[in-house]
């Protein structure tokens, strides 16, 4: 398979329908907690902004200047991150670097959409672009509980 096919079968119109249609796209007026993180070998940026109480995140807002598959990462994402815990945060990282980097499965629900991405297995300069937002998202968890936020 050439390189180009590698990168049509990469870009599948569900990667696309989904960074077409990024939800929590409105930074939030009073944040708990802001994080931005910057890809560096693509210099993709998400920004996260969130509100947690009782350890559980209640609202979320997002700045998403990513490639196709930081902003499908960024969609599901935000589909699923309201009602969530640091741990559940925590295992979807974990679970969609696995799933990236040592073949391992998808995330499990509520991130179980993630799985779109397996195809950018092969293609680890991506990586990165698109953990920004689980990543971003653990770091505002993190320092709104500092705040003693929760």
């Amino acid at each position: 398979m050439s390189s180009e096919t590698d990168l049509i079968k990469l870009y599948s119109s569900r990667i696309l329908a989904l960074a077409a249609d990024i939800p929590f796209l409105d930074r939030l007026e009073h944040p708990d907690a802001t994080a931005k993180k910057r890809a560096p070998l693509c210099g993709s940026t998400v920004t996260v902004d969130l509100n947690i109480k009782d350890g559980r995140i209640t609202s979320f807002g997002q700045d998403v200047k990513a490639c196709a598959l930081g902003q499908a990462s960024a969609s599901v994402v935000g589909r699923n991150i309201i009602g969530r815990s640091l741990a559940e945060v925590e295992t979807a990282r974990e679970e969609l670097k696995a799933m990236l980097k040592d073949d391992q499965p998808a995330p499990n629900s509520p991130f179980s959409d993630l799985k779109v991405l397996v195809p950018a297995r092969e293609f680890k300069n991506r990586h990165a672009s698109i953990l920004l937002c689980l990543e971003a998202s653990l770091e505002a968890f993190k320092a709104a509980l500092q705040k003693n936020c929760a």
